[in-house]
């Protein structure tokens, strides 16, 4: 499931915007995009476009058919005028100033009662994921300051209803997750649950152990419980592998051995657990975020990132965009960022620049910086900021005046002055 093209007559405030989501050059010319960065300063209508592509392919997802003609309800009616091209393994759903398309055929709609089916078959459906802005919150993170056994204790009518629905999803499943301020936190139980019953099968395991007098015995203890771990791999392991390597400059590991929490994360250099609550905020996010990645099936799924680089430092964001790729390789990445460092982690092509054009109407243009380019070339090429401050372009004239005053200068004491002026002024702004 990957969306190929969007088109918007009228938007809120968007107005004639054209989107071609699909690689212009190259083998896969035509095929769409893996990734999509949309940059922008405030206003121009990053989030909006995120909110529009999620809410359009939420609706072509739960889009139901009576008699050969789609259902009218209300959560189902047309919000944009414009275009939108979804594809679907090897169909195409089109969605145009209201007219419905899906294999080539036309849809209209229908009040008449009826036997009701799914327009896109549930087979060739993916997951819809949106990790909104001010996801990062107490409220999400509170179940990982808890200890497993407790959370274990007072989630049992929790536990029962995820047990209910994932019987209930065997038969129809539910593609689309969202995760905002308050997530729900049954949402969390089960991202979490393979991880809680292994700590509480450990817990047992240990407990009837240490019962049988084990305990002064080592070599015994260590033999039983490696018997039994064989059998009940630790799921935590996984995750730890996929995880570490993101955190790793933070001087942080997940601590697979700790069942204080669910998800322990310890100080590399003193190898003490950071409660989850003491952590940064980046790290937070970079945990909420990297968990469902992992645990819900990314494959041709669509993710929106709105603000990734939240909270984290520069080093953190240059290959966060990468590190979310190798969790989630089939998927496809749209992005909304405010940081260069994150912008250059996508070809020129899959970057769309929004900008206010002189009518004071948002324009859209593609990027032009090579991937990977320097930070302060993607300010000035893709963002258009310029990068000094009234300080820098102040220090910048000087340094050009006293150029060209080392130039015209002929007094050779005065002039080696001038020179070693310019020199120190150069090297400290890097000119």
């Amino acid at each position: 499931m990957k969306i190929s093209k969007l088109h918007i007559e009228q938007y809120k405030h968007l107005e004639n915007l054209e989107f071609d989501f699909t690689y212009q050059t190259g083998k896969r010319k035509g095929q769409p995009l893996d990734k999509i960065c949309f940059i922008g300063q405030s206003a121009t209508g990053k989030t909006n476009l995120l909110e529009l592509l999620f809410s359009e392919t939420k609706r072509a997802l739960n889009q139901e058919v009576i008699n050969e003609s789609l259902r009218s309800l209300n959560y189902l009616e047309t919000k944009f005028d414009g275009e939108l091209i979804i594809n679907f393994k090897t169909e195409t759903y089109k969605k145009k100033n209201g007219v419905t398309t899906y294999k080539e055929k036309e849809y209209g709609h229908t009040n008449a009662a009826g036997l009701v089916r799914k327009l896109i078959p549930n087979n060739v459906k993916s997951n819809l994921l949106f990790f909104k802005s001010n996801f990062i919150s107490d409220e999400n993170i509170s179940i990982f300051n808890r200890n497993p056994i407790d959370i274990f204790e007072e989630s049992d009518s929790h536990f029962k209803e995820i047990e209910k629905n994932n019987i209930v999803n065997l038969v129809e499943p539910d593609f689309i997750s969202v995760f905002d301020k308050k997530v729900e936190y049954k949402t969390w139980l089960q991202l979490l649950i393979e991880i809680l019953e292994y700590r509480k099968k450990f817990n047992q395991k240990m407990s009837e152990l240490i019962h049988k007098g084990l305990l002064a015995n080592t070599n015994k203890l260590s033999s039983e419980f490696k018997k039994w771990q064989k059998d009940n791999p630790n799921s935590l392991e996984k995750f730890a592998l996929k995880f570490n390597p993101l955190i790793e400059k933070l001087n942080l590991e997940i601590d697979i051995i700790n069942t204080e929490y669910s998800i322990p994360i310890a100080n590399k250099r003193n190898d003490e657990i950071i409660p989850i609550q003491n952590t940064s905020t980046g790290t937070k996010g970079l945990l909420l975020t990297f968990l469902p990645l992992f645990k819900l099936d990314t494959k041709d799924a669509i993710i929106l990132m709105d603000e990734p680089e939240r909270s984290l430092y520069p080093d953190m964001q240059m290959d966060l965009i990468e590190h979310y790729q190798n969790l989630a390789p089939d998927a496809q990445f749209i992005v909304a960022t405010h940081s260069p460092f994150i912008a250059a982690s996508f070809e020129p092509e899959e970057r769309f620049i929004l900008y206010f054009d002189e009518e004071g109407k948002v324009a859209v243009r593609r990027g032009s910086s090579p991937i990977g380019d320097d930070p302060n070339d993607m300010l000035k090429n893709d963002f258009g900021v310029n990068y000094y401050n009234k300080h820098g372009e102040d220090a910048y004239k000087k340094y050009l005046s006293l150029k060209q005053a080392v130039s015209s200068e002929k007094d050779p004491k005065k002039k080696k002055e001038l020179l070693l002026e310019t020199v120190k002024l150069g090297d400290a702004y890097n000119f």
